[in-house]
């Protein structure tokens, strides 16, 4: 099934809580009311013409602007060879959304990376623990108004250009490398040609 025929299924199952399709170039996608995330989750997974039974990814977007967290889900069906992209759309001043961990066990761990870097809290999982970052961070880095604070318990977290880095490297590398030997001539001693 193409994207168009799974987005027509679940929006004949499911009504107006299924957005239109968006027709992007390289992943079409639509919109899921987070009211009825897992019902249409399940579906997309129980589902025998769809069988949707991987949940390859799970992460979100950041629109300040918009004043929303996206949630963006991408599942394939391995027995069908086709898959879909759909989001879901929180208040980025408290996002939250039900947990599909139910549904896919993978979930647990992509909605603990969620949580952890975009603060969406996900209602009813199992371990809402941090999973990349120590309990007592502050803040959500991939957050666009993430600010840096300078460092967590006398660590540093900041760096000076790579550039500059990398030009200390090779000029680290020049010294330490041996003189080039010319044929003929003991290391060092010009051979005298010009």
């Amino acid at each position: 099934m193409t994207p168009q025929e799974i987005h027509s299924r679940l929006t004949a199952r499911f009504g107006d809580a299924i957005g239109p399709m968006a027709e992007t170039k390289r992943d079409p996608h639509f919109t899921v009311r987070k009211e009825r995330l897992v019902e249409a989750c399940r579906f997309l997974k129980e589902d025998p013409q769809l069988g949707l039974e991987a949940l390859e990814d799970l992460t979100a977007l950041d629109w300040p602007q918009r004043n929303v967290i996206e949630l963006v889900l991408h599942l394939f069906s391995y027995r069908l060879r086709h898959g879909v992209a759909l989001k879901v759309e929180l208040d980025r001043a408290a996002p939250s959304a039900p947990t599909l961990s139910a549904v896919w066990r993978a979930a647990e761990w992509f909605e603990r990376e969620v949580l952890d870097l975009f603060g969406v809290a996900f209602e009813g999982h199992p371990d809402p623990r941090r999973i990349m970052l120590p309990d007592d961070w502050e803040g959500h880095p991939l957050r666009k108004d993430y600010a840096e604070a300078g460092g967590w318990h006398g660590i540093s977290n900041v760096r000076e250009n790579p550039l500059v880095e990398l030009r200390r490297l090779d000029e680290k590398a020049k010294a330490d490398r041996p003189p080039v030997e010319t044929k003929g001539a003991p290391a060092g001693e010009s051979t005298g040609k010009a």
